[in-house]
């Protein structure tokens, strides 16, 4: 696990990755992360999640954590509650796998988690591999007593977002917002 430099202060002067309203369903999602308190962000890094990624790095109030392993995430989130912070896992649906023991702890110990998961395996998939964990990440994360919610409608992105994070941080649940693949769009796959 690495710490990404906070590289907000050098991102507003450029001008870059501080417009909400430019960057989509990523724009959304910040300001809910913002909204509820999130302060560290731990991430895999994924395509699908750079819009994201740019707003959360220029946010002088959070801190990017580069993890090597999704199930890594669970773990930061637990650390970062114990120390008075609150932290969101943003990941691919293909690593939602990894993290089934490391979401034990977090159902144990009643830690707040909540995750943001970009969906791969559905709508315009064209990567054969993808299609059996996207298919499957819903009901994995179900039977780790995670609550689901999916986001297929760009424009209730921070709602959703809002709501689970309200069920994370102030029921001391796990909570995942799916991103459907419809809001990221298909990646092409030339294998």
């Amino acid at each position: 696990m690495s710490v990404a430099p906070n590289r907000g202060a050098d991102n507003r002067r450029a001008g870059r990755g501080t417009d909400n309203q430019r960057a989509g369903w990523g724009g959304h999602a910040h300001r809910a992360l913002h909204a509820a308190g999130v302060r560290q962000i731990a991430y895999v890094p994924d395509a699908g999640l750079s819009a994201l990624l740019a707003l959360c790095e220029a946010d002088e109030t959070m801190r990017t954590v580069l993890l090597a392993h999704e199930q890594e995430g669970p773990a930061l989130a637990a650390g970062a509650w114990l120390g008075g912070e609150r932290a969101a896992l943003l990941m691919q649906s293909s690593g939602a796998g990894n993290c089934v023991a490391a979401l034990s702890l977090i159902r144990t110990c009643r830690f707040p988690f909540l995750s943001i998961v970009t969906m791969r395996g559905e709508w315009g998939e064209t990567n054969p591999w993808q299609l059996p964990m996207g298919q499957g990440t819903q009901a994995h994360l179900e039977e780790c007593g995670v609550i689901v919610s999916r986001v297929d409608d760009e424009a209730r992105t921070f709602e959703i977002i809002e709501a689970a994070a309200a069920i994370a941080f102030e029921s001391q649940a796990a909570a995942a917002v799916l991103i459907g693949q419809r809001v990221i769009g298909a990646k092409s796959f030339d294998g």
